[in-house]
């Protein structure tokens, strides 16, 4: 049966109202909410926005760092049949205008700082008059009693706060009450009826998608619910003993989605508003946490504070996405001290969580990206970029993914749609992998990052990884770019503390790990690679290294 995600909720209200859904705030105060709790947050929230003339097919803006309000408002708009476009809070005020040109939001709800960001003031810089189906700013009242003090704002009570702000009206939202103390805090509007449908808008991601540009990936209410239910299931979140640690932003479709797949299952969530290794080692250790979703460099982090085997007794599932370098290696230290990492694959366009490695495979497998999919109903190819022909296990090609919960196409962008959706329904994801044997798949590397040397497609990792080994070397990245009419591997190295290794001598030594084709014709040393912050993660920008690259060599003449 198709479902929404408020009648989902609504389904474990009825079943469990007393269950714990959330834990929010420090770990001294913690605020928790039962789902009947919860779910009256979500019809406060619902009957403000009715009140202020939001309904089905509206679009509005969330931009807050993880909180409990954010949930509530998320399902408020929901349970109208609006849809809400989830903002970085990384964001300043040129990216942020750009969005809401993009998906002419109608409000923008936000909160009145987090850690030095005055958010109402990088609102005010937004040159309204290019906004013109922006109406108005509702930002959330300031935490009640037991509320994390790194959530209050600059802005120490309501009436400091402007009117106006980018010329708009600013409403105040109180989505919360004072769970803590029993006060619903009811401003005597009354909840309004559900009108979520399945097939209306319910979520929108901000991507660079697999064609160039920025984009809006819309996700319906069924893609997004029966998303969830798979990842319920498959994890372990239905069945009563499991507990969550929400550390990716819900903003990202990393945090969201392990969020909603916990909500929907009956696993309680401790929600964490930033992540601190020294706070984190300790709230995983007093929820019992078993289940967490990480970057590779937050689990690097967390590992590096965390001492002796076993630090983290009841997990039972750490997925990770590899976004930087290094990330194998990483893993396979932390299942040596008890620590079960996972590897995974996800993206904006199929949702994070899509695949996850089965336990059953060896270690250095199972740590890598990609997985079985959490849907039964999901099918996997890879084809061959050149020849379009499909590929058969064990061979590299752009993975295709068919599945009842991928996104519906890029929001007022039919173009960009059409490019990365087939004719019989694959979305192309724009990655390299290959399929294994057994029916999982691996995820290799991003397509743009892929570098064909003299024929032959090869995954940087398999020139980096040798190179890793070289001594004075911390870290390595591999791109290619053209050198005197041929594509030509380069490498940035950073080298090791207290150390220079030399360039030449570096490239001598790669040549008798490697095959001649695949030899750096340059090695660079540098202090860092660049890298770009989003909801998901920090990943390296190797279209920046291909610059970078060109230059240099521009400059050898």
């Amino acid at each position: 049966m198709t479902q929404t995600l408020p009648a989902l909720l609504e389904h474990r209200i009825r079943e469990h109202p007393d269950a714990c859904a959330l834990i929010d705030g420090p770990p001294e105060r913690p605020r928790r909410y039962s789902y009947h709790e919860f779910g009256r947050l979500g019809e406060r929230a619902a009957a403000w926005f009715a009140a202020r003339g939001i309904v089905a097919g509206d679009r509005v803006a969330l931009w807050m760092v993880n909180r409990a309000e954010w949930l509530a408002v998320y399902f408020g708009l929901l349970r109208l049949g609006a849809a809400v476009v989830a903002v970085n809070t990384r964001y300043r005020a040129p990216e942020l205008q750009h969005l809401l040109a993009l998906s002419r939001a109608r409000m923008l709800v936000t909160e009145p700082g987090f850690r030095g960001i005055d958010f109402p003031a990088l609102i005010d810089e937004l040159d309204g008059a290019r906004l013109p189906d922006f109406e108005s700013v509702a930002i959330l009242r300031e935490p009640q009693a037991g509320a994390s003090a790194s959530s209050a704002s600059s802005v120490s009570s309501a009436a400091r706060l402007p009117q106006r702000l980018a010329g708009r009206p600013v409403f105040l939202i109180d989505a919360a009450g004072s769970a803590d103390t029993g006060d619903s805090g009811d401003s005597g509007e009354s909840a309004p009826p559900d009108r979520s449908e399945a097939d209306a808008p319910a979520t929108f991601y901000t991507t660079s998608g697999t064609t160039k540009g920025p984009k809006l990936v819309t996700h319906l209410q069924r893609t997004m619910a029966g998303h969830a239910l798979d990842v319920a299931q498959r994890l372990g979140f239905d069945r009563g003993d499991a507990r969550l640690a929400a550390m990716m932003p819900l903003c990202g479709t990393f945090g969201l989605t392990a969020v909603l797949g916990a909500l929907v299952g009956g696993t309680p969530t401790v929600l964490v508003d930033a992540f601190d290794p020294v706070q984190t080692t300790r709230l995983l250790r007093d929820h019992r946490i078993t289940h967490a979703f990480w970057t590779d460099d937050m689990l690097r982090r967390l590992a590096a504070q965390a001492d002796g085997d076993r630090p983290f007794p009841d997990a039972r599932l750490f997925g990770f996405a590899a976004f930087g370098p290094g990330a194998g290696e990483l893993a396979e230290t932390l299942w040596a001290r008890g620590i079960p990492a996972h590897g995974l694959y996800g993206s904006s366009e199929v949702h994070a969580l899509f695949a996850i490695q089965p336990t059953a495979l060896p270690i250095a497998e199972r740590v890598r990206g990609g997985g079985r999919p959490m849907s039964v109903a999901t099918r996997v190819r890879v084809r061959d970029v050149e020849s379009g022909e499909l590929l058969p296990a064990g061979r590299s090609g752009e993975l295709e993914f068919a599945s009842p919960n991928n996104f519906a196409g890029y929001f007022d962008n039919p173009a960009a749609t059409a490019q990365a959706i087939t004719e019989d329904g694959f979305f192309r994801t724009g990655d390299v992998g290959q399929l294994r044997a057994d029916g999982t798949f691996v995820y290799q590397n991003r397509g743009d990052d892929s570098i064909r040397l003299s024929g032959f497609l090869v995954d940087p990792a398999e020139i980096e990884d040798p190179i890793k080994t070289l001594p004075g070397v911390a870290d390595v990245q591999v791109v290619a770019i053209e050198i005197a009419g041929r594509q030509r591997a380069v490498a940035f190295v950073i080298p090791a503390d207290g150390q220079a290794p030399d360039p030449e001598a570096l490239i001598a030594a790669a040549a008798g790990l490697m095959a001649p084709y695949r030899t750096p014709a340059r090695v660079w040393l540098v202090d860092a690679f660049p890298t770009t912050a989003g909801p998901n993660g920090t990943k390296i920008q190797r279209g920046r290294l291909r610059e970078m690259a060109r230059a240099r060599i521009a400059a050898e003449g």
